[in-house]
């Protein structure tokens, strides 16, 4: 026949079970349904007091099946109470958990059972409770204070409250701790909330924090400097140490081989040496970096019940010696390394929303890594094109003093310029290809080297470049450029222009004069037409070559340089040695277009000595 206490138990289980189906449908009402389920604690502590009541008088009844039936009910009320309970001997070593604990935990009760209950609570208050504990089992009297519970990245703040028990057949007494549910997590927020005043502003302003973290690490990744030189690592880690972590560590792959790159420690704290044995650390020595490197996924330690997660040191445990609370792990993208944060007893734990958050800086960081290495490796490829249509050095021109100066545009750019010996003296050559980029400058390089060689065998300028047009259209690249070479015996130069800007001649009086210039680019027609000249200098006098980025700058207003402006520089600078015609000219220039440089800019002058 059923007892009275055997239908209210029944009723309790139900009623449990309608709650926690109601916490899943009605998110947002969490905190209803936590009134709820408190009320239905004081219901369950009337029935096992009434269960202990029956239990307690069944000696008297005389019948021991009385007894063994009511010990029944008590486990049957254990089992179904709606709070975690832990019965804890005197050592505080877990002896049974409930359903509920092992469903809050993540854990069943054959992992729990056996182990110290005190490395479930945070590291500050296991002293704490350690105290309480001993307190209950000399006293009798019943503890209750606020603590965290954590264990497999969960974490609750409870009030725990601590009751001695005297069980028949238990030589020592036990402690009954039973952990009564304070307040709601909010995910993504650094500290917890209570149910009774969660606000809709604060889940705002847990939002409007993770985006502002976002935004602002990617402001900083994809800053110029932060692609072109190694920092980027290292200025994530200094905006995380500013808020949201005590410790920020980062370990990346290179050459397959884990290094540790970056050690941010606590501000505050004289650490100096700690930092530089965090710095030695192997990453790979404790399984926290290892784990997050081989899975590709983050991990969050919300309480620390591990201290050698994160490797050891001669002294002990790190995180230890770090004084952590709590810890999470983040890949820095597939496979570049591992981010690490950490923090102590001064600030709130980490929580899940703080794990996602880690997780997407991981990925930004990871894209920043590889943006790095291509942007590195583009420009050292840039830099290789630059050297081949550049020379480092003007080589000697006898005769004559020459000077030269070139500005890299925008982009990679296509514009080349050259002096080298010929066999009637020496010659010299600028041009460009229309367009932009690594096949333009290839290009560029081609017709460069091409002038050059053939300037081995040729005594004329003007049929260098006719076989350098035979050469382009034969290959058929699509693609035309635009150039100027001469030839120099003595004090006469021979010229020939396929498109190019005219060379300026400035005599010693001042006078601007623009010599041939003129005719078809390189690569279009498979017959050349070039504009050549021949003219002998004077003493005095100073021959300018230009490209084109110099006449086509644009001031503020859209209007262009201009060959009429160049001239008025240059009579204003007649006699002067070729250096300082040449940074006239670009000072000038400079000023006209406010110090900017869309194409690249050449500036070549020479003089009789």
């Amino acid at each position: 026949m059923t007892t009275p206490l055997e239908r209210a138990l029944d009723s309790l289980t139900e009623r449990v079970s309608s709650l926690r189906t109601a916490r899943t449908a009605y998110p947002d009402q969490a905190g209803e349904t936590l009134d709820a389920a408190l009320a239905e604690l004081d219901t369950a502590l009337e029935l096992l007091a009434g269960a202990r009541k029956q239990l307690r008088q069944a000696p008297k009844q005389g019948t021991k099946g009385g007894a063994q039936r009511e010990l029944k009910l008590l486990r049957q009320v254990f089992r179904v109470f709606p709070v975690p309970v832990f019965v804890l001997d005197g050592g505080a070593v877990i002896r049974r958990i409930n359903a509920e604990t092992s469903r809050v935990l993540g854990s069943p009760d054959g992992y729990l059972v056996g182990r110290s209950f005190p490395l479930l609570v945070e590291t500050s208050r296991r002293a704490a409770f350690r105290s309480h504990l001993t307190s209950v089992l000399q006293t009798g009297q019943s503890a209750t204070f606020e603590t965290r519970l954590s264990h497999q990245g969960r974490a609750h703040t409870v009030q725990l409250v601590l009751t001695r028990l005297t069980l028949a057949g238990e030589p020592q007494p036990l402690v009954a701790a039973v952990a009564l549910p304070t307040e709601l997590q909010i995910q993504g927020y650094g500290a917890a909330v209570p149910a009774a005043a969660r606000p809709d502003a604060a889940l705002l302003m847990a939002a409007a924090r993770r985006q502002e973290l976002l935004a602002e690490t990617a402001r900083l990744l994809l800053d110029e400097e932060s692609l072109s030189q190694p920092v980027a690592l290292a200025r994530a880690a200094r905006l995380l140490a500013a808020d949201w972590a005590d410790w920020v560590i980062a370990d990346v792959v290179r050459d397959g081989v884990a290094r540790r790159t970056t050690v941010l420690a606590p501000r505050d704290e004289p650490v100096g040496e700690l930092a530089r044995q965090v710095e030695r650390a192997d990453p790979l020595a404790g399984p926290l970096v290892a784990q997050v490197m081989d899975q590709a996924t983050g991990v969050l330690h919300e309480m620390v019940d591990d201290e050698a997660v994160f490797g050891a040191h001669a002294g002990g445990p790190l995180l230890t010696a770090m004084g952590a609370v709590s810890v999470m792990c983040v890949p820095i993208g597939p496979g570049e390394g591992a981010l690490t944060l950490i923090r102590t007893h001064n600030r709130a734990p980490f929580t899940l929303g703080d794990l996602g958050l880690m997780e997407q800086i991981g990925v930004q960081l990871g894209l920043a890594v590889r943006a790095q290495r291509s942007f590195q490796s583009s420009s050292r490829a840039a830099d290789a094109l630059t050297a081949s249509v550049v020379p480092r050095t003007i080589p000697e021109t006898p005769g004559f003093e020459a000077a030269a100066i070139y500005h890299q545009g925008a982009s990679v750019g296509a514009e080349f310029y050259d002096v080298f010996p010929v066999s009637t003296g020496w010659g010299f050559a600028l041009g460009g290809a229309a367009g932009k980029g690594e096949e333009a400058a290839s290009v560029s390089a081609m017709v460069k080297g091409g002038l050059r060689v053939l300037s081995v065998w040729e005594k004329d300028p003007d049929q260098v470049v006719r076989r350098v047009n035979e050469a382009m259209v034969a290959q058929g690249g699509g693609m035309f450029v635009m150039a100027l070479a001469g030839f120099v015996n003595g004090r006469r130069l021979t010229l020939s222009s396929a498109g190019h800007h005219p060379a300026a001649l400035v005599s010693a009086d001042g006078a601007v004069r623009f010599v041939s210039g003129g005719g078809v680019p390189l690569g279009i027609s498979p017959v050349a037409e070039t504009a050549s000249e021949e003219l002998t200098m004077a003493s005095g006098e100073t021959l300018v070559l230009y490209s084109d980025g110099l006449v086509s700058s644009r001031n503020e207003r859209g209007e262009p340089y201009g060959e009429e402006r160049l001239a008025d520089v240059l009579g204003r600078h007649a006699g002067r040695p070729p250096a300082t015609v040449a940074k006239a000219i670009e000072d000038d220039r400079h000023a006209f277009s406010g110090g900017q440089v869309w194409d690249e800019i050449v500036i070549l002058a020479f003089r009789p000595a």
